[in-house]
């Protein structure tokens, strides 16, 4: 693998044309190889059906192409121009509360909507026919950041007759859906597939299974629309890699089928902002502010380094202050280097920057850029300078698979949205926990899907999947790998019912426990659990369990004092509860135990990871920190003491 190229996201159409050769040198003399361009420009291009303009286009190209840079171009169907909302205004969304959203931002389309898809294709083909073979275009992005601003689903009439369509293909009669449904309850019989509705609106929640549905139906249109412009592209451009920039945090619809139509996955990473609106303790918040969690950018690589075919790119990286937070502060000095190494780290070949220069007018006037308005640095652009010079110290190589695997399942994140059971329940930040907890205990990880192969891999954790399948099981089984189980797994069968047996379903292929009863706690409650010879206070969930397996801790105080918390055998530990904090640091470390691999806490606030024999720190801390000593170390790049904000590489020879 080569070493980590940089680039940024340029907007030559906000720009006089005299600029763009001077910006064009600009990247280069700061060590940036790649610019993305072209995602806002359809109504820009064709000014009227049929009536293009490219001229300016075709100059912005030949002037990066002439720099020596390699243009990632991207379809620029994330914005449909105006003219094409006036004379097709079904294409556009519809929101929860059934009002119609409107032209004037960007994103506003339904993909349901055969008319949008059909105009979708034909511009694609437009651009694709005229760009696909441009000596400077070495890549293809896909429309940009679909689902952003809860956009991939949409209530239209467009979308309610293709889910009936849907539905009918995949039921084939009526009869058979209500029985697969249960449409018994409250009376919720169909008497033929125009009867049914779409999930929104209704007096109270609607029934589940068809909630479940209408998200597969929605999240196959995304795969769709990602595989329609796919194939136009390795059509008419072969031999460029595909990629679409997913939003992190994103679990709207199924980014692993999507992707399953790409080479690289890329995602756009805002570590600041997406700390401002994520689910961290106030306290936790305040301590990070200006670098970001630390295991944000760690999380979101590895899980798309495993969804590409090729690679995994960071599309759009914080480069300063951004404007779409509830508050943004302006990153620490060193941040920006800091989540650009982490990034290649975790597995990313190429970061790029969000955006070039900042721009004085519009919607994103705040959100800062690698230059200012007037075209002089930023803080940012001097620092992935020293990234650019520094990366010819590292050999090329490449990230090696981790010893455990954090399983996402996006349909049971739907199914936790339909059911939730509890106000403060979110599978999303059970995940991120445990994850982070891992880090902290000096593990990597691999964050993988319920189809991935399992073979390789010592520990499984499977903190969130509520929705049971006998293949996944199989997997696990056939893995040999220790498992660890978080409580509500097994809760549904693929329809929303509860399993033959009840929870955990499938799982209980892995350990015999049954649940009889399932409590959500709120914040300002908190029950005791006695793990070995000590006492730890954890809220949130807890499950009456029913079992003959070994019981490593029990509930204590006056509520069913005994009562299993946490169950384990041979193989496969059970959790009854929502630990976080040293009560999950407890079960994880017994579970590594088991594994057979090492507990190697870094110090507070730095977070060691590797790409083979590369080794990598970064610190998060205010204070300076030191790297855990590594025989045959030989930095790279700085030393033994990590100051903050600060990172150190090193190699391990063979003595």
């Amino acid at each position: 693998m080569a070493r980590p190229e940089l680039g940024v996201c340029y907007y030559p159409e906000h720009w006089e044309q005299s600029r763009w050769e001077e910006d064009a040198r600009q990247m280069v003399g700061a060590g940036l190889t790649w610019v993305r361009i072209g995602e806002f420009t359809w109504g820009l291009t064709e000014l009227g059906r049929n009536r293009f303009d490219w001229a300016w286009l075709d100059s912005a190209l030949d002037v990066l192409g002439d720099a020596g840079l390699k243009v990632m171009f991207s379809t620029p169907t994330a914005v449909p121009p105006n003219w094409l909302v006036r004379e097709f205004p079904e294409i556009l969304p519809v929101d929860r509360a059934g009002r119609t959203r409107t032209s004037g931002s960007r994103r506003h389309y339904c993909l349901s909507s055969e008319k949008y898809v059909e105009e979708a294709k034909r511009i694609t083909k437009e651009y694709v026919g005229r760009y696909g073979k441009h000596r400077a275009v070495q890549a293809w992005q896909i429309d940009n950041e679909i689902g952003d601003h809860d956009t991939a689903i949409s209530y239209s009439a467009a979308a309610l007759s293709g889910f009936r369509r849907w539905l009918q293909g995949r039921y084939t009669d009526i009869d058979t859906l209500n029985r697969s449904w249960n449409t018994k309850f409250w009376g919720g019989r169909f008497g033929d597939f125009d009867e049914i509705q779409l999930p929104v609106g209704s007096v109270t929640a609607p029934s589940p299974a068809l909630e479940l549905e209408f998200m597969r139906y929605s999240s196959g249109r995304v795969a769709r629309f990602i595989g329609m412009q796919s194939g136009i592209i390795r059509k008419h451009s072969p031999g460029r890699p595909v990629i679409h920039n997913f939003m992190a945090g994103s679990y709207d619809f199924d980014h692993r089928r999507a992707a399953a139509h790409l080479d690289i996955a890329g995602f756009d990473s805002y570590p600041l902002g997406n700390l401002i609106e994520g689910h961290l303790s106030i306290d936790e918040k305040a301590s990070w502010l200006r670098i970001g969690a630390p295991d944000y950018q760690g999380f979101h690589c590895d899980m798309y380094r495993e969804l590409g075919q090729c690679g995994m790119w960071v599309v759009e990286q914080q480069p300063g202050p951004v404007n779409w937070a509830s508050y943004n502060p302006a990153p620490v000095d060193g941040a920006v280097r800091l989540w650009t190494w982490m990034a290649y780290a975790h597995g990313a070949d190429t970061v790029l920057y969000f955006r070039w220069r900042q721009v004085p007018f519009g919607q994103e006037q705040f959100h800062s850029a690698l230059c200012h308005y007037d075209g002089t640095p930023d803080r940012a652009r001097h620092e992935i300078a020293k990234v650019a010079t520094e990366r010819v110290r590292i050999p090329p190589t490449s990230r090696s698979r981790a010893k455990i695997a954090l399983v996402v399942d996006y349909e049971s994140r739907w199914a936790q949205r339909i059911h939730p059971h509890g106000l403060e329940y979110s599978g999303e930040f059970i995940a991120a926990d445990w994850y982070r907890c891992c880090r902290e205990l000096g593990n990597d990880v691999d964050i993988v899907g319920p189809e991935t192969e399992l073979l390789c891999y010592r520990l499984v954790l499977v903190p969130d999947m509520v929705i049971s399948r006998d293949g996944f099981v199989s997997r696990l089984l056939d893995s040999q790998a220790q498992v660890v189980l978080g409580a509500r797994c097994g809760s549904f069968d693929s329809l929303m019912q509860s399993p033959p047996g009840g929870a955990p379903g499938a799982f209980r292929r892995l350990i015999d426990v049954t649940v009889r009863r399932v409590e959500s706690l709120p914040p300002w409650h908190r029950e005791a659990v006695e793990f070995g010879d000590r006492e730890y206070s954890v809220t949130g969930w807890r499950e009456h369990v029913e079992s003959d397996e070994p019981v490593m801790a029990r509930f204590s105080g006056g509520f069913r004092d005994g009562a299993p918390a946490v169950l384990a055998n041979v193989r496969t530990t059970y959790l009854a509860i929502t630990p976080r904090g040293e009560c999950l640091r407890r079960v994880l470390v017994d579970a590594m135990t088991r594994a057979g691999l090492p507990v190697t806490p870094a110090p507070e606030g730095i977070r060691v990871t590797f790409r083979r024999n590369i080794g990598f720190a970064f610190n998060f801390s205010g204070s300076p920190g030191m790297v855990p000593e590594r025989p045959s170390q030989r930095f790279l790049i700085g030393a033994r003491r990590v100051e903050p904000a600060g990172l150190s590489i090193w190699i391990e020879e063979d003595p």
